[in-house]
Formats: structure tokens, C-alpha cells, sequence
């Protein structure tokens, strides 16, 4: 028996692609097809969150891609070489994949080799290199666009949206005249390319803290200027006591309440207490933190409140706009300390329950093809 099938719905189990045209079977199963992939969520970010959120979605039956414009957990990727998480492996876990360690504190090598896994183990759709451009449509049927790293165009079609997008790409200028040189630097990778070079370490938290530290340790000459009063008081338990110690040593100079007013190529000028200065200087490492690209969230249609908090349902995560969610640290606006992988990891739960609540798994409506009209009396005798 063939059936027709209305090109708006989609079947449940698979992407589809829907045609205006004909109906077909495929092993039994009837498929859809419309030109394009049509997905039943579509999360915007591959990072922890936005792998969960895949797979929570998945868990509930819906099918679920992942868009990045960088590599699978980009940040991670991009995070110091050397780098040791702060918190233990299992609160970094997703997917019930236990993430297995030697160290009680996993490095970052450790966590890109984890992730890779739970992103094989469960299959999951990831469009790594593809930035998103626009988002169009409403609830049940968004467009979203793409551009890969060839400049190759990508549309995408999907029911539901989830903005996971996280915040180390987008970093905290200084604003301040010669930001723009090549030796500043917002991201801190190893120490050895600065060895017996004049380095201003920006900040006073634990990232700063911590580049300065490694910094001096490799023949580094550096120095440590900060708005603040003095190092914060959060700088976690065993930083925070080897950077004062190398302060009061001289080891590490420092200037607190100072801020940057200029930087040239061979030198920074400094607003201090004590009145201006001018230090040589042949690198600016401005560890000041980073932000969730608020435009983006604009351009979407979703509304920002005090902090730049995005209109949210505290329970569901769902956004202002039908449809739209959000996941991770994107949810705390500029309080960017308040969510981390070890809560937002939970994100996804919560989105999957709502989808469960509003949105079945595809299913097709299917009737049956209408019977051809019976032959002429005069063409049935002729056979």
C-alpha cells in the first residue's frame, strides 16, 4: 500500500528531509523529506553544556545536532596547555559516562580526551567550524543559517532551539590605546615563549595569578597590575598564598588600585596611586575575563535584563522567544562565576523535560493514497 504523507510533519527516529513531491517507503518505514535537514532541537554550541543538552534531547527521543564555530569543546581546546581543573572529574561528567582519572583534579588534556568519548559513545551530530549567522522562523519551525571555515553556506531547519554558547571567546578589552598590538594577548597558553622577556600579567584572580606564577617560574619578568585593592579573596586555597609570597618576596612586582592608560610597542603606561609610570614592556597578558556574546542573543530576539541576564524561565530555560532556550554560563549575563560545567551540565535535564512536555517525537500523519478512479465500462471489457 503506498501512503501520502503531509511535508510538514516529520518521522520520529531519524533526521529526515521532506520534498513537496511524492511519498515513498523505505524498509517499511516512511520517510520525509524537504530539502533540507530537519532536526526536532538544534543546539547552538559544542561545548559540556551544549553536549549535554544533545543528549538529554536524544535520551527523550527527539533527534538533536550540535553547531560550533570552532572544534568540539572549543574553550577547553583553547584553555592552558598545562592547565588543571580546579574541581574533581565526576562533577565534569555528562551522559552518566564516568570520566576516569589517576589525578584528583583532572588536567585539560584529560577532559578533551573525555569528551571526544562521550561525543563517540553517544553518536552525536556535531557540525564542528560552522558559525551560526541568522535565526529565523518561530517555534516549530527555525532556520538557521551557517558559514563553515570554506565560507560554505549551511541551512538548517528545526522545531526547537537551544543557545549554549558559553563566553571564553569573547574576552574583556581594556579599551585602551594600543590594544591593539600583537603582544597583548587575552588568552594565556604556556609560559616558555615569554622566558627573559618583560610580561604585565592584567588582573587579580585566579587566572592572573596563575599565569604570573608559571611566568616567573619559566624566567619571566613579570609584573602584575590590578584595579583592585589586591589579590582577590577567592583566588583559590594553594594560589593565593604562593602569589602574595612572591609579591612580598619581589619576586612578582605588582600594582594595585592601577589600570593601564596606554600601550606601546616597547612600553606601558600606568596609572598607580602614586601617579603615572611608564614600564618597558615586550608582552600585556590582560587576563580580565571574558562575556557571552549579548549581540547574538539580541539578534534573536531575546530580551536582557539588569547584568545583562537574558530573559529566562528559571525552571524550564526556556528564553522570551517560543521555542528558544538557554544553557550554560549564557544564563548569568555578566555574573559569568555563577555557572560552571559542574551545574550547567544540568541544563539539559531541565530542557528535555519541558520538551517532553510540550513536543512529541515526530510522528508522521499518513493516509492512504486515494484510490485511482475505476476505469470506463468500455476499457474494463476491452481487457
Amino acid at each position: 500500500m503506498n501512503f501520502c504523507l503531509n511535508s510538514r510533519w516529520l518521522c520520529s527516529g531519524s533526521t529526515t528531509k521532506v520534498t513537496n513531491s511524492a511519498w515513498f517507503r523505505y524498509n517499511g518505514v516512511l520517510n520525509c523529506l524537504i530539502g533540507q535537514d530537519i532536526f526536532d532541537v538544534l543546539v547552538i554550541g559544542a561545548g559540556p553544556t551544549g553536549l549535554a543538552c544533545a543528549i538529554e534531547a536524544r535520551r527523550a527521543g527527539f533527534t538533536a545536532v550540535n553547531l560550533d564555530k570552532g572544534c568540539l569543546v572549543n574553550s577547553l581546546c583553547h584553555y592552558p596547555v598545562n592547565m588543571t581543573f580546579f574541581t574533581t572529574p565526576e562533577l565534569l561528567e555528562i551522559g552518566d559516562i564516568p570520566f576516569t582519572t589517576s589525578n584528583q583534579k583532572p588536567s585539560r588534556l584529560e577532559a578533551l580526551e573525555y569528551y571526544r568519548k562521550v561525543a563517540a559513545h553517544y553518536s552525536l551530530d556535531v557540525r564542528q567550524y560552522q558559525a551560526v549567522g541568522s535565526i529565523e522562523g518561530c517555534d516549530g519551525e527555525f532556520r538557521v543559517t551557517t558559514r563553515d571555515r570554506y565560507d560554505g553556506g549551511h541551512e538548517y531547519a528545526a522545531r526547537k532551539l537551544v543557545i549554549a554558547t558559553g563566553f571564553y571567546d569573547r574576552p574583556n578589552l581594556l579599551k585602551v590605546p594600543g590594544e591593539d598590538l600583537p603582544k597583548v594577548l587575552h588568552y594565556y597558553n604556556e609560559p616558555h615563549p615569554y622566558f627573559d622577556t618583560d610580561v604585565i600579567v592584567v588582573g587579580g584572580r585566579n587566572s592572573a595569578a596563575i599565569a604570573a606564577l608559571e611566568l616567573w617560574r619559566h624566567g619571566a619578568r613579570v609584573t602584575l597590575v590590578h584595579r583592585g585593592p589586591g589579590i582577590h579573596e577567592r583566588v583559590k586555597y594553594w594560589i593565593r598564598p604562593d602569589i602574595l609570597n612572591r609579591i612580598k618576596n619581589g619576586e612578582v612586582k605588582a600594582y594595585f588600585n592601577s589600570a593601564i592608560q596606554a600601550i606601546t610597542p616597547a612600553e606601558v603606561l600606568l596609572h598607580t596611586p602614586q601617579g603615572d609610570a611608564t614600564l618597558k614592556n615586550d608582552f600585556v597578558l590582560a587576563m580580565t575575563g571574558y562575556h557571552p556574546d549579548f549581540d547574538f542573543l539580541r539578534r534573536a530576539g531575546i530580551e536582557l535584563g539588569p547584568e545583562c541576564r537574558p530573559a529566562c524561565n528559571s525552571e524550564t530555560l526556556e528564553s522570551n522567544v517560543p521555542g528558544i532556550y538557554l544553557a550554560g554560563v549564557i544564563i548569568a549575563g555578566v555574573r559569568t562565576g555563577e555557572i560552571f560545567i559542574e551545574n550547567g551540565r544540568f541544563h539539559g535535564a531541565q530542557i528535555a523535560g519541558d520538551l517532553k512536555r510540550k513536543l512529541r517525537p515526530h510522528v508522521a500523519t499518513l493516509q492512504p493514497e486515494p484510490a485511482p478512479p475505476p476505469r470506463p465500462a468500455h476499457l474494463q471489457s476491452a481487457e
